[in-house]
């Protein structure tokens, strides 16, 4: 029996057509989320993914422009423009793409946008909330990961989750969201012994390892719902970090890649900004 796949497409589709209605519902107040993105340098990747989030802006009424600077911008130039932006009332959400150069400390740039306009869920501040599982902007992936699983109704209360990657971005916060679903939360690492003993008891497997196919058949109990949040470009084009045809025998369900995980990061983007404005106008009031 082949797995059913969860396309991130569609549930991406259905929830934007929802933001799409609360835009225009603020509209109507006077009030249009406007996000604005910087992107330093010229990485093909993040000029893609930049693009991508622009056109899924449009789709659903947000005003988004994006901020291209040089790869030699200075780190100063770029803190200064991100306090620019945090004292902009018109701008409601921040995004700055990563990876930045290596010249400029990624942490630093992260931590000096404000907390109420941090719509990549990155800011201390926001973690510190969502580890205590309180009200927050919550990382895209992980975010868009649960409502994935929620969308076809797949039980987390109880189940055991394994994650493979501890990221900042993607591994330590969807361990942390799975917890506070009341899941049982195993992370796996390339620290880690005996993988395969430990990936085979998971009920829910997410796979953020970043190296192309690493997890075969072998790795997968009978049943288990896989999540691939790979994005590895190859000689045949984009493929997950699951050899897909070999798991989809075993799991009952499982994500495709592209058009998996990727269209519902840019989606919870959306949804952080529309409550960022939401937000920032209780605060106006």
């Amino acid at each position: 029996m082949s797995a059913t796949i969860i396309k991130g497409t569609e549930v991406a589709q259905l929830l934007r057509h929802e933001l799409k209605e609360e835009v225009n519902e603020l509209k109507e107040i006077g009030l249009t989320p406007h996000l604005k993105v910087i992107l330093v340098g010229e990485d093909p990747a993040s000029i893609s993914y930049v693009t991508g989030k622009e056109k899924a802006a449009k789709e659903v009424g947000i005003s988004s422009e994006v901020i291209r600077l040089p790869e030699n911008t200075t780190e100063a130039s770029l803190l200064k423009k991100i306090h620019e932006l945090n004292a902009d009332e018109k701008v409601h959400g921040i995004l700055v793409q990563l990876p930045l150069p290596e010249h400029i400390d990624e942490q630093l740039v992260i931590e000096a946008i404000s907390p109420n306009k941090d719509v990549d869920g990155f800011h201390p501040i926001n973690i510190g909330r969502m580890m205590t599982n309180k009200q927050t902007f919550l990382p895209c992936t992980p975010y868009g990961i649960i409502e994935m699983l929620k969308s076809k109704q797949i039980e987390l209360i109880g189940k055991h989750a394994v994650v493979i990657g501890r990221s900042n971005i993607v591994g330590k916060p969807m361990g942390q969201l799975l917890l506070n679903e009341d899941a049982t939360v195993t992370y796996c690492h390339s620290k880690t012994k005996n993988m395969k003993e430990i990936t085979r008891q998971a009920d829910i497997l997410i796979v953020a390892v970043g190296i192309a196919e690493f997890i075969d058949a072998s790795y997968v109990k009978e049943g288990a719902v896989v999540i691939d949040v790979g994005v590895n470009r190859t000689e045949k084009g984009l493929v997950g970090d699951v050899l897909f045809d070999d798991v989809k025998e075993v799991a009952s369900y499982i994500t495709p890649v592209p058009k998996g995980v990727g269209p519902m990061t840019i989606t919870m983007l959306l949804v952080n900004t529309v409550q960022a404005t939401k937000g920032l106008h209780k605060r106006a009031r």
